[in-house]
Formats: structure tokens, C-alpha cells, sequence
């Protein structure tokens, strides 16, 4: 059952755009927290993928090759990181986290970056509909073909 490890990959694929949507979403909801529990402004967060192979390349191929592999493929989120780039310091005297200069350490999450990485991530969502949506199209017209 070749299509169903094909909506399996596209299921990962649409499961880790999902958690990379939602770590762009706090990342804008947070981009102006000058405090958080640890005392810091908020740091920006990035997902990081991983391939869930089993194997290199060659190996996996080699082994589709044969009719032997059936492992798991497609993509996971291995870990959520934060960026270490500086907070910006921003002068605003009025602002009750200003220090003694009248600076804030604001965030260091920039909207356009936030926005472009959500953009990036929404279009390979659909790319990953698209493709589940063909797979099953393609299993339905099979099915079809026995009437």
C-alpha cells in the first residue's frame, strides 16, 4: 500500500507546518513582551525539522529499490529553539522596563521575518494538501477501475 506511506508523508509534512504556523503566531503575539517570567524580554523561537528516515539516502533507495523498505518517512519537529541574536534596545523613557538611561530591551523578533516565515510555512501547508489530496484521488480513481 504504497499511497498510504505517500499520506503519511504528507500528514507529517501538514503536522510540522502546523507547529511552525503556531511558533510564528507567538512569535508576533510576543513581539512587543519586554517581560517575561524569567525577567527577559521575549526571546524569538524557530522550529527545527528533521527527515524521519531510517538510513542515508542510499541506503533508503536501495532498499525501495528491492520492495524492502516500508519504514517510517516524511518529517518531524525535532525541537523548538530559541534565537540567540540580541534583544533591540529601544529609547523610551515613559516605559515602566526602562533602565536608568531610559532604554527597553525590547524582543528580538522582527515582524517582516515573522511574516515572511509564515507566508513560507502557510504555502508548503497547501503544498501538502495538495499532494494528500491527489493521493486520494488517485486511490479513489484505482479503486474505481475494479467496478
Amino acid at each position: 500500500m504504497a499511497f498510504l506511506n505517500a499520506m503519511n508523508i504528507s500528514a507529517s509534512g501538514l503536522t510540522a507546518q502546523r507547529a511552525r504556523l503556531d511558533v510564528t503566531a507567538e512569535n508576533i503575539s510576543n513581539s512587543s513582551t519586554t517581560r517575561t517570567e524569567s525577567g527577559d524580554p521575549y526571546r524569538r523561537r524557530m522550529v527545527v525539522f528533521e527527515p524521519r528516515n531510517e538510513g542515508s539516502f542510499q541506503e533508503i533507495f536501495s532498499r525501495a529499490a528491492k520492495g524492502k523498505y516500508s519504514g517510517q518517512q516524511g518529517v518531524v519537529v525535532s525541537e523548538i529553539i530559541e534565537d540567540d541574536s540580541p534583544f533591540k534596545s529601544v529609547y523610551e523613557p515613559t516605559h515602566p522596563d526602562a533602565d536608568e538611561n531610559g532604554y527597553v530591551m525590547m524582543p528580538n523578533v522582527d515582524l517582516l521575518k515573522e511574516t515572511i516565515d509564515g507566508m513560507e510555512a502557510s504555502r508548503a501547508y497547501d503544498a501538502n494538501v495538495t499532494a494528500f489530496n491527489a493521493i486520494k484521488a488517485m486511490a479513489t480513481k484505482g479503486l474505481e477501475v475494479g467496478r
